[in-house]
């Protein structure tokens, strides 16, 4: 039998039977490791173990210590839940039943459920679990499973569609219960620890708002009862730390059903905390050499033709019909960019061109979907564009990646970096796409940056680099971008000259700092859990006068902070009072003036952790603000100081 060579993680090589499985190549590696697979990570996907690998193949193998098999132990649990709802309720008909980043859901049909109805579910799981059956990968005829599912619409869809072609396909069998699937799985329902279901929702089948609305219920599996209370403990923390809960207790946004759904309405204070974060973007675009533009909300379609979008954006976008003429709100700042650009002759030595806005765009995300900042209709990208020579590329991106690692510095995340590679649904050639992921991948591998590979996650017109910030409770949520764009010059046939005097195509590269002011905004609010840092709290100073005899000289130190967002609390409370509200407003601090601190020209300085200074000069504490505020320190530090 002839052979084929696949990559393992360490970058050597592997002959292997051409009809090799996963579980083949990790007992080729040794037969401990072959003992010990779960899964298979091939070219970036996760598969079952006895999935086919091919020529060229990148191969990692999955075990109980890998990163993936918490996720292969949740798509299991997502079959617990399916098989224990069957069990209680045989008429349930399941749709899909995928892991996530938290758990897992499954979409069921055909059956009235509510909350009051997961703890019933719940203790059916946990049977399953005791009963420990071997979970079994069964190959089927493809008419036979369209049999299996004559009485359910969506697995034949599923049949038709997703898995359309394939003969034979998989189904996993555990007791009495079997499902459509790819996998993978685990071997047993006894090495899934821990399961919890966590509430229900409504869901359209496929996402789309003309299909059918399906009962979804979340749950998540750990290996262990400690893990699940650990997770469980962090999750009572993140609802305490909701933006949406806090956003609407700090005054910052609203989205109100009367305005349309995800259309957030920013208040003085969140619009005070957004315009800080633009100032800062726009210092680091200015420092690394963009030039600001600015593009309208909508476009005629012929635009969005010309770049793409249309063809593949079409189901996203909202469209405008005025005066017999379609036009489009924008989902992306980038074609409006590009026509900028093409407006004037460029040289070789004039590039890289950079150009950068803070750019509204539009995407017509299914109702369902829409959650808060995190997923709205409208959102702001903190854009940039920059056209360059073949030869400027690494440098350029470096540059990119640099000004997000300040980011990232500045606000104290963490991020997981991934390379992102070609969706089904793209342009341009493979000789393009070929070169733009090679570029990409060299960018990181010369940086030393430990990266994911996310295929067919790119954008439609290019591979990209993303970044997914890790808050202070560990959860990841999408980031900054940087995207390489070898097929949009030519679409709009850009050119500049080169130094041989012929005609060449520049490059475009597609980036953003926050990935959108928007999500971001949301991160750091749940982040911070409230408590901004001081350069970006909307109030940063609140004055407390002990008695109405002190207001005249609190605001004299308000005129002495001039500058800085600083109130005055007039109202008739005890000083007791004034604080817990300032302490529950989150300010990072509280000036308290008194009879004393009128007579010696003084102040009393209180941070919102509770630490006190007395006897302080203004100027002293003036002068202390703008090194903290200058600095975009996180904590207020003045009592340290």
């Amino acid at each position: 039998m002839s052979e084929i060579v696949v990559s393992l993680p360490d970058g050597s090589e592997l002959s292997v039977a051409e009809d090799a499985t996963v579980e083949d190549v990790a007992y080729e590696i040794g037969p401990g490791l072959g003992r010990d697979t779960v899964a298979g990570v091939v070219d970036g996907e996760l598969v079952d173990k006895a999935a086919p690998v091919h020529d060229g193949a990148e191969i990692v193998i999955v075990t109980e210590d890998s990163d993936e098999y918490l996720r292969v132990l949740r798509h299991s649990a997502a079959h617990v839940f399916a098989q224990a709802l069957q069990r209680l309720s045989p008429e349930a008909k399941l749709a899909i039943g995928p892991p996530t980043d938290e758990g897992f859901y499954y979409d069921v049909a055909g059956v009235d459920l509510d909350a009051d109805d997961l703890a019933e579910i719940e203790a059916e799981m946990e049977t399953i679990l005791d009963e420990d059956l071997p979970i079994e990968r069964e190959l089927r005829p493809r008419e036979e499973a369209l049999a299996t599912y004559e009485d359910n619409r969506y697995k034949r869809e599923i049949l038709e569609d997703e898995a359309a072609g394939e003969d034979p396909v998989s189904f996993y069998v555990q007791g009495d219960f079997e499902d459509l699937c790819q996998g993978p799985h685990v071997d047993s329902t006894g090495e899934i620890g821990a399961v919890k279901l966590l509430n229900i929702s409504s869901a359209y089948w496929r996402g789309d708002e003309d299909n059918d609305t399906l009962t979804r219920v979340y749950g998540t599996a750990f290996e262990s009862e400690s893990d699940l209370e650990e997770y469980l403990t962090l999750r009572e923390e993140a609802k305490e730390r909701d933006h949406r809960k806090l956003g609407q207790e700090l005054d910052l946004f609203s989205i109100p059903d009367v305005t349309g759904p995800g259309l957030p309405l920013y208040h003085p204070n969140g619009k005070k905390i957004l315009d800080e974060l633009s100032s800062y973007a726009r210092s680091l675009n200015v420092d690394a050499g963009y030039d600001p533009v600015e593009t309208p909300h909508l476009f005629r379609t012929e635009l969005w033709k010309k770049s793409g979008h249309y063809d593949n954006y079409v189901d996203d976008m909202f469209l405008l019909d005025v005066n017999d003429e379609e036009y489009g709100l924008k989902p992306m700042n980038c074609p409006g960019h590009a026509t900028i650009f093409d407006e004037k002759s460029w040289s070789y030595r004039d590039l890289p061109v950079r150009y950068f806005e803070d750019g509204k765009v539009y995407r017509k995300e299914q109702r369902g979907e829409l959650s808060g900042l995190s997923r709205v209709w409208s959102f702001t990208i903190d854009d940039g564009h920059l056209f360059c020579r073949p030869d400027q590329i690494e440098r350029e991106v470096n540059q990119v990646m640099d000004a997000i690692y300040d980011v990232l510095d500045t606000f104290d995340l963490d991020a997981h970096v991934a390379l992102a590679t070609r969706p089904e649904k793209s342009v341009g050639g493979d000789e393009i796409w070929e070169r733009a992921e090679a570029d990409l991948r060299t960018v990181l591998e010369n940086q030393g940056i430990d990266y994911d590979l996310e295929p067919g996650d790119g954008a439609f017109y290019g591979p990209k680099i993303d970044f997914a910030f890790e808050d202070a409770l560990g959860r990841k949520w999408d980031g900054p971008t940087v995207q390489l764009d070898f097929n949009m010059p030519e679409r709009f046939e850009l050119s500049y000259t080169g130094e041989d005097n012929e005609d060449h195509r520049p490059v475009m590269i597609h980036r953003a700092l926050y990935g959108s002011y928007e999500r971001f905004f949301m991160v750091l609010i749940e982040h911070f859990d409230g408590k901004f840092p001081f350069w970006l709290a909307p109030e940063q100073v609140r004055i407390l006068p002990i008695s109405d005899d002190q207001l005249g000289y609190a605001h004299r130190v308000k005129n002495e902070l001039d500058g800085f967002r600083v109130s005055v609390e007039d109202r008739s409370w005890t000083l007791g009072r004034k604080i817990r509200e300032a302490q529950e407003d989150r300010v990072p601090y509280m000036v308290i003036v008194g009879g004393d601190e009128q007579e010696a020209g003084t102040i009393s300085v209180r941070d919102r952790k509770e630490r006190e200074r007395g006897d302080v000069d203004v100027e002293t504490f003036r002068a202390h603000l703008e090194s903290e505020y200058d600095e975009k320190r996180l904590e207020p530090d003045f009592i340290d100081s």
